[in-house]
């Protein structure tokens, strides 16, 4: 998980690698599973697009089915996006500025929307840290049916939102 997200703490240190238990502000527990150090089969380095690649084929079950497809929905959204890594492996999305972020867990696919408090959902697809006032996330848990209109018109509204405070910021 990015240092400093919205509504978890990281109960013991990423940098050692292997599962750590985060702590939603609502109390329920998901497993992490850390991308500071490579799973087996994972390159340790590379082009961001081949890491997220072999982070996707690595994960090898549920988690990594739905990294793909939120990966692909990002690029049909916004087919201009820069895929990056970074805070060791975790997968970032960004135009204009981060988008969102792909972090993996035992129990669910997490994205998190470096601006999300400040976007529309008119389809209520935000479903975690909902507390925050910068971040929203959403969490994507094995069997659900992800929303591909609705995620996607999010990833809209992140990089209007991104073009936005760019404009701003040369004004």
């Amino acid at each position: 998980m990015p240092a400093g997200a919205a509504g978890a703490g990281v109960l013991s240190d990423r940098s050692q690698g292997g599962l750590h238990e985060a702590r939603s502000a609502g109390g329920a527990g998901i497993q992490e599973e850390s991308m500071q150090h490579p799973t087996p089969g994972e390159p340790a380095d590379g082009t961001p697009a081949e890491l997220i690649d072999a982070r996707i084929k690595a994960l090898g079950d549920w988690r990594g089915e739905t990294l793909a497809r939120i990966r692909a929905l990002i690029h049909e959204a916004d087919p201009d996006v820069v895929e990056t890594v970074k805070w060791g492996r975790t997968p970032v999305w960004e135009h204009d500025g981060i988008l969102c972020t792909g972090e993996t867990y035992k129990a669910a696919v997490k994205t998190t929307f470096a601006r999300g408090a400040s976007l529309p959902d008119p389809k209520g697809i935000f479903n975690s840290s909902l507390e925050g006032g910068t971040r929203r996330a959403i969490d994507f848990r094995e069997g659900e049916t992800i929303d591909a209109e609705g995620f996607k018109a999010l990833i809209r509204a992140a990089v209007d939102h991104n073009r936005g405070r760019k404009t701003d910021r040369r004004k």
